[in-house]
C-alpha cells in the first residue's frame, strides 16, 4: 500500500472519511484513502452495459437489469466515447480511399409518351 501520488511507503494514519480510514504520506503530504468503495461495480458490469447499449437498450432498461443506477450508465458510456475520441485523434495516418461511381434509382421511371425512346 503505496502513495499513489509519489509511491513512497512512508505514511502515517490520517482519521477517517466517511467510515474509511485515511492515510498522509510522510514525503509528499498527500492524503489518501486504500480501501474500494463497496459501491464499485467490477469492470464485467461495465463491460457488459456498454454492450447492452451498443445493442440498442436504453439507459434505464440497462440500470434495472444490471442493478445501477440509469445516470451510471450514462456516464460511463460518455466516459467511453471521449476515450474512443481520443484514441482516433492519435493516428495521424490517412489512406487513400478510391470510390467508384454507382446510381440508383428509387422509384418507377415512367417514359413520356410523347418522346420516342427506341
Amino acid at each position: 500500500m503505496n502513495c499513489p501520488k509519489c509511491s513512497s511507503e512512508k505514511k502515517i494514519k490520517s482519521g477517517f472519511a466517511k467510515g474509511r480510514q485515511r492515510y498522509k504520506c510522510k514525503d509528499c503530504g498527500y492524503n489518501y484513502t486504500v480501501e474500494l468503495k463497496p459501491a464499485a461495480k467490477p469492470d464485467s458490469i461495465k463491460k457488459q452495459a456498454l454492450r447492452l447499449y451498443l445493442e440498442g437498450s436504453g439507459f434505464r432498461s440497462i440500470g434495472r437489469l444490471l442493478g445501477v443506477g440509469n445516470v451510471s450508465v450514462l456516464n460511463r458510456i460518455r466516459k467511453f466515447g471521449k476515450e474512443t475520441r481520443e484514441l482516433n485523434f492519435e493516428s495521424k495516418e490517412t489512406e487513400t480511399v478510391e470510390v467508384d461511381e454507382m446510381h440508383s434509382c428509387t422509384g418507377s421511371k415512367k417514359l413520356l409518351s410523347d418522346m420516342d425512346c427506341r
